[in-house]
């Protein structure tokens, strides 16, 4: 039998932020700024997870990537378009990429329910289907200072009958999507169910907002927020169990919710609380499970594989984008040099056909800036959050272990009452026998229920989790095929872009005598 030792989650709610619940490590700065990518092929609403444009860019939903499919000749209009006299023209922004999370949910009960009645509820399956969107737009800057934060729209399409309309909006700022994250981990996790988890915080970057003016960086850090935001809401309402919580409910449709406590970057509370999870990480070295289940077994170390590889890919895939970005600014900086050889050579074709060099590289920089924010949006920010997720999972297993460590305490306490009771046979004193030994009877009886009752948890908490387990594999398979999908369409669009600007520029470079 494996021992089942766990490391702590590794999120940690317990930072909260000065005003707005921001976390103590702080985002690394982008090395060059730039529009989101998206793809074409899709049909993308303003309600994307990628930048919003109407708060950061132009509107333009242009298709970027064209079909490179015939040939360019000297007499095409591509080409005079292209290689033009005057100024280049600018590369159309392109939207950014669409949810890659499903709103597909399947039917579930109508009536709300208490703890008592998880062991009815089951997930239905084949029945009737609904759709909701969720998606959080127009962040505001609310106050100044470092008293100052940011609110959000949330705004709700649906057509579930939980709802009272089928649209609706309201306001929120992040410490309430912390306060949400909390309630429900402090309701559900214990149970078995996989709570998604929360955003990260950024002190640093909540800061700049803060007391900065708004600029690129700025813009950049809460359109990341949104997004993620979004995504968090997203996955909560997908778990059948999560929509129908009264919680849930109240913040999406409540246009007054009461405010989160607990969520400022060093309250007194936030650190006692990290100070307990140093404790329990401690405590959970100190526990060996003997596990009778292999499934349980296995599936621990699948978790355990499956974070470590994700990380590792994860870490490599913000490198990727550094370097896309790193690639954008010298591709622009060869342009501006290649511009001024132009201008600076007496020879007419070659300066002009230096020139339109220097044009072609203007746009293939904004291609990799474009490519850069595509390989963000549609592939680091999906391992990002599954990685996050499994660290949900993971706890989960440990909520489980917890459950039987109760389980064989007071299996532990009840022999132990059970051999004072025979102790007492052997006394010599009749007076207080009788007294005491009811004392012990009415104690084992108590132990007995708690036993009772310890044996009927864990074999709930481990049937709900091979649900959830399920559940999260069936779900992760759809999520990575996806975004994998539209990621590769991506790469062979942008592509199939720098091949159309070399071929309009190649006549050009044939042309010198």
């Amino acid at each position: 039998m494996a021992d089942s030792i766990r490391d702590p989650p590794a999120e940690n709610t317990d930072f909260q932020e000065l005003e707005d619940g921001e976390d103590l490590l702080s985002e690394s700065a982008a090395a060059r700024e730039s529009q989101p990518a998206s793809l074409p092929a899709v049909d993308i609403s303003t309600k994307s997870n990628g930048p919003k444009q109407e708060s950061l860019f132009d509107e333009d939903t242009e298709d970027l990537f064209a079909e490179a499919t015939e040939e360019v000749s000297l007499d095409s209009p591509e080409r005079d378009v292209l290689l033009s006299e005057g100024p280049s023209p600018a590369i159309t922004p392109i939207t950014p990429p669409i949810s890659v999370i499903s709103p597909r949910i399947g039917h579930a009960h109508d009536d709300m329910f208490t703890h008592s009645s998880f062991d009815e509820i089951e997930e239905e399956e084949g029945g009737d289907s609904f759709d909701i969107h969720i998606s959080v737009s127009d962040p505001e800057k609310v106050g100044d200072g470092m008293n100052a934060y940011m609110a959000y729209k949330v705004t709700t399409k649906t057509s579930v009958a939980l709802f009272k309309q089928r649209d609706f909006s309201v306001k929120r700022r992040f410490s309430d999507f912390l306060g949400l994250h909390s309630k429900l981990a402090s309701k559900y996790l214990h149970i078995g169910y996989i709570v998604p988890p929360a955003p990260e915080k950024s002190i640093v970057g909540m800061t700049k907002v803060k007391v900065g003016k708004e600029d690129q960086s700025s813009n950049e850090f809460v359109e990341k927020r949104r997004s993620a935001l979004e995504r968090y809401l997203m996955r909560t309402v997908k778990h059948p169990i999560l929509l129908k919580d009264p919680d849930v409910l109240q913040f999406l449709e409540s246009s007054e919710l009461p405010r989160a406590v607990n969520t400022q970057a060093l309250s007194s509370a936030g650190i006692l609380r990290m100070v307990n999870k140093a404790a329990e990480a401690v405590n959970k070295m100190t526990i060996k499970m003997n596990e009778s289940d292999a499934w349980f077994e296995e599936k621990q170390q699948h978790f355990e594989n499956l974070d470590a590889q994700l990380r590792k890919l994860h870490a490599s895939v913000e490198c990727l984008v550094c370097h896309r970005k790193e690639l954008s600014v010298n591709t622009a900086q060869f342009a501006k040099s290649a511009a001024m050889l132009g201008n600076s050579e007496d020879h007419t074709a070659l300066s002009r056909a230096l020139s339109q060099l220097a044009e072609v590289e203007e746009k293939i920089d904004q291609l990799h800036q474009d490519q850069a924010n595509a390989d963000f949006y549609l592939f680091s920010e999906l391992l990002g959050d599954y990685v996050r997720l499994i660290t949900a999972v993971k706890g989960v297993f440990d909520q489980r272990m917890k459950t039987w460590q109760k389980w064989q305490d007071s299996q532990m306490l009840l022999q132990k009452k059970r051999e004072a009771e025979a102790k007492l046979q052997f006394t010599n004193k009749p007076d207080k026998l009788q007294q005491t030994k009811d004392e012990i009877k009415e104690e084992i009886e108590e132990l007995e229920g708690k036993v009772q009752q310890g044996e009927r948890d864990f074999e709930q908490i481990s049937k709900t989790i091979r649900k959830e387990v399920s559940r999260f594999e069936k779900d992760r398979v759809k999520d990575f095929k996806m975004s994998i999908v539209k990621y590769l369409e991506s790469l062979v669009q942008t592509q199939q872009q720098l091949i159309k600007y070399w071929e309009a520029f190649l006549p050009e470079a044939k042309a010198i005598s």
